[in-house]
């Protein structure tokens, strides 16, 4: 099964921006999540994996926070639709223990674990110190 390529749009608006998804879904009125969090993976998370399946853990590594809003994303196009961050997604400098090479990323909700969307770190990054990811 598959979707209108309107129906997806506004989908991917709903979880990324907060908008409204006419007559299907709302933004949670009682404590609505404002960012979403982005995590770095050495390894494929997989559909059944979490946002710390396969996380990266060097020295000075951390989630990042991206608003949910039109400040924080971009939703544009359609056949396909695509989402891409408005600002560079910086992590933390890595100051000593490299770990390995970065090769995917995640978006969740940053309650728990709970992972979204994942994919491709294209090119992979070599991680050393003073790597900026």
């Amino acid at each position: 099964m598959s979707k209108s390529n309107a129906a997806e749009s506004d989908m991917l608006k709903l979880i990324f921006n907060a908008t409204t998804f006419a007559e299907l879904a709302e933004n949670d009125t009682t404590g609505p999540a404002t960012t979403l969090t982005v995590a770095l993976h050495t390894a494929d998370p997989g559909e059944t994996g979490t946002q710390a399946t396969s996380e990266t853990a060097y020295t000075g590594y951390a989630r990042v926070a991206v608003a949910r809003t039109s400040g924080g994303w971009t939703v544009s196009g359609t056949a396909p639709t695509v989402v891409s961050p408005v600002a560079n997604i910086d992590f933390g400098e890595c100051t000593a223990a490299a770990g390995g090479a970065i090769t995917h990323f995640s978006v969740g909700t940053g309650t728990g674990n709970y992972m979204i969307y994942s994919g491709t770190v294209t090119p992979n990054i070599t991680m050393a110190v003073g790597v900026i990811p």
